[in-house]
């Protein structure tokens, strides 16, 4: 059996896609899965697909909810920490001061 050494075109297309914010080229990764025999690929094109516009708007505009979520991890890596502490003002202040 012979072993891949490089992915294979979709791949690197949609990985291209993706690194670089090339959602205009969505389109020709959905096509170029669907000319290959990648059935494992087929169902997760089939959803890019349905939500091709949102996928697009994600991949070319420049906002982006990554502060908020970095924000929200931190708080739910603090609040076992704190558990059974000094109660929530503590953990108020560890908040803000994170």
């Amino acid at each position: 059996m012979a072993v891949r050494t490089r992915a294979p075109a979709p791949g690197k297309l949609l990985a291209a896609i993706l690194t670089q914010g090339r959602g205009h080229d969505l389109d020709d990764w959905i096509n170029a899965v669907r000319a290959d025999d990648l059935p494992a690929l087929h169902r997760f094109a089939l959803g890019m697909e349905k939500d091709k516009q949102v996928v697009i708007a994600g991949l070319t505009l420049p906002y982006s909810n990554g502060p908020m979520e970095d924000t929200n991890a931190k708080v739910k890596l603090l609040k076992p920490q704190m558990y059974g502490r000094a109660g929530f003002a503590l953990l108020r202040q560890r908040i803000l001061l994170f």
